[in-house]
């Protein structure tokens, strides 16, 4: 589906945002959200919406979806955001966050997040395999080499396009996709093993 006017208008504002963006003024705008500041939250919801938007747009296309999600997302930072301590991304913080509610939104409606994406349809065992949830994913990432691991993660957890996975872990675009294809692979030989006795 495309995106709506107001998503476009979203997306070119925060762009306009993140260019200017100091990270003093960010500390001071998480800073004024903890003390449940609106102006501040409206920054950081400007600032942020874009890259969450096109992380819970992997898993849906319905323009409704994205928006009750994102928008309970950011919701739910603002309630915790006392609990970020500075020690690592904030984006990458949030990102968690969003991506829970998305797991929570999928499993209340009864929908597994696809995160394996298996396409041999028919089968019953890709049939349970898309419906591995958020809780189960996580059990499974130590059986993950390290480098693998952290690509996983950053692809499907913390919704990093490829190109920018590849920059912070200075690896080239093809080696993440590669890496995230090893990940499914890991991931659905041993929930097939384990989960249906062969």
């Amino acid at each position: 589906m495309p995106e709506s006017a107001l998503n476009r208008q979203h997306i070119e504002e925060t762009e306009r945002i993140k260019d200017k963006q100091s990270d003093p003024q960010l500390v001071e705008m998480i800073n004024q959200c903890i003390q449940n500041d609106r102006k501040a939250q409206e920054y950081i919801y400007r600032c942020f919406f874009s890259s969450m938007y096109h992380m819970c747009l992997k898993y849906t296309r319905d323009e409704d979806e994205l928006t009750s999600i994102i928008n309970d997302g950011f919701l739910k930072a603002f309630k915790k955001m006392e609990q970020f301590q500075f020690t690592g991304s904030f984006e990458g913080w949030l990102r968690r966050v969003v991506f829970s509610t998305l797991a929570d939104y999928f499993r209340k409606k009864n929908r597994g997040v696809a995160f394996l994406e298996i396409q041999d349809n028919g089968s019953s065992d890709a049939e349970a395999l898309n419906k591995l949830y958020f809780e189960d994913l996580v059990s499974y990432l130590h059986i993950l080499p390290e480098m693998t691991k952290k690509v996983f993660i950053k692809y499907h957890l913390e919704g990093y396009a490829h190109n920018e996975i590849a920059e912070s872990l200075s690896i080239s675009e093809g080696t993440s996709k590669w890496h995230v294809f090893q990940a499914r692979q890991i991931l659905k030989d041993h929930l097939t093993k384990h989960q249906f006795g062969q």
